[in-house]
């Protein structure tokens, strides 16, 4: 056993620097790629910020806000479902199975089916809110739904399993009043509460980047914070107290940064499927047991499949882009399949 477990160490090492070598090069080759075919020169050139005003355009203010975007929000859904997975004991935690992206969905849609109109200072008229308010809707959406089944799982005596249920609940009652406003009440915005709704990095702007970094970086301080709490929740609330840990205090502490990356990822950018699932059980199948390795793997994982996942969908849909949401979907089903069934 002993030689074993020192192989496996040592094959470990190399996991991490191999990963994070990988994030430069995804971004490269979504860079340097798309539907408009930019010379490298011409890349190069706008990066430095000289070259054609048209390849500037191309790549300063669509590509690169869009994969800056992609890599935030993977890190996000990739962390909030390895702290989803890791408290509740459940292999298949995801942000959807809490309901947060469920009511994330459901303010994006009144958002866009009716939204706010404000009096125009010193004048009769009535402006609308204006469609990059859209982010912020979401994640106030996916925020409240957290709160609820927080509230309904403390009153119930807060643990895994009725956390799981109540999300099951509260996402499924979210879900099906969006998609009955949607029945009801479609408009001329129909088409973008679809493509959100299938999750896209379509039209995002430096905007949505820096809207979202500040949710990453909280999210990335706390974990040295949260470190041996999270190791303490992965074992029932008796093993954990017994190791002198304030079980509902922690509990909720990570339930909360968990709620609050997938709830600003999914405002942003709208639900990308299996990221938050997958990406957690491919970091454990590298990684094996060394949970620090695990969550730093996580990490670099959810950068770099979405920006890989973006870019597929870029090329292989040309002008009409399959999102990155159908992508991963697609890709991460057998991916799971094939991790699950390394499991004993």
């Amino acid at each position: 056993m002993i030689p074993n477990s020192s192989a496996a160490r040592q094959s470990n090492r190399w996991v991490l620097p191999i990963a994070m070598a990988l994030v430069p090069l995804s971004l490269a080759a979504a860079v340097f790629m798309g539907i408009v075919d930019v010379p490298a020169n011409d890349v190069i050139s706008a990066l430095g910020g000289a070259g054609s005003e048209e390849a500037r355009s191309i790549i300063l203010d669509i590509r690169l806000p869009r994969i800056i975007t992609g890599m935030l929000a993977g890190i996000q859904f990739a962390l909030a479902g390895l702290l989803l997975q890791t408290i509740t004991r459940n292999p298949l935690a995801d942000p959807s199975l809490i309901g947060v992206s469920q009511g994330a969905t459901l303010t994006v849609t009144l958002f866009l089916l009716f939204t706010v109109y404000i009096f125009t200072p010193g004048s009769h008229t009535v402006a609308e809110l204006p469609i990059g308010w859209l982010p912020v809707a979401g994640t106030a959406g996916g925020m409240i739904a957290g709160g609820i089944i927080y509230l309904l799982a403390f009153r119930l005596e807060l643990s895994p399993l009725r956390i799981t249920l109540c999300g099951i609940a509260v996402g499924a009652v979210f879900h099906a009043i969006a998609i009955g406003l949607i029945a009801g009440w479609g408009s001329a915005r129909i088409e973008i509460i679809l493509e959100w709704l299938s999750g896209s990095l379509y039209a995002r702007t430096w905007d949505h980047a820096v809207f979202l970094l500040p949710f990453t970086v909280a999210g990335l301080v706390m974990l040295p914070v949260i470190h041996r709490p999270l190791v303490m929740l992965q074992f029932d609330a008796a093993v954990a107290r017994s190791f002198g840990l304030s079980y509902r205090r922690q509990f909720s502490l990570v339930l909360f940064i968990s709620c609050v990356m997938a709830a600003s990822a999914v405002g942003t950018v709208g639900p990308i499927i299996f990221v938050g699932l997958v990406v957690p059980h491919l970091a454990r199948f590298l990684a094996g047991r060394h949970f620090p390795l695990v969550v730093a793997l996580t990490v670099v994982l959810g950068a770099i499949i979405v920006t890989l996942g973006d870019l597929i969908g870029r090329l292989i849909g040309g002008a009409e882009e399959v999102p990155i949401g159908v992508v991963t979907a697609i890709i991460g089903v057998p991916v799971l399949l094939a991790l699950l069934r390394k499991v004993p």
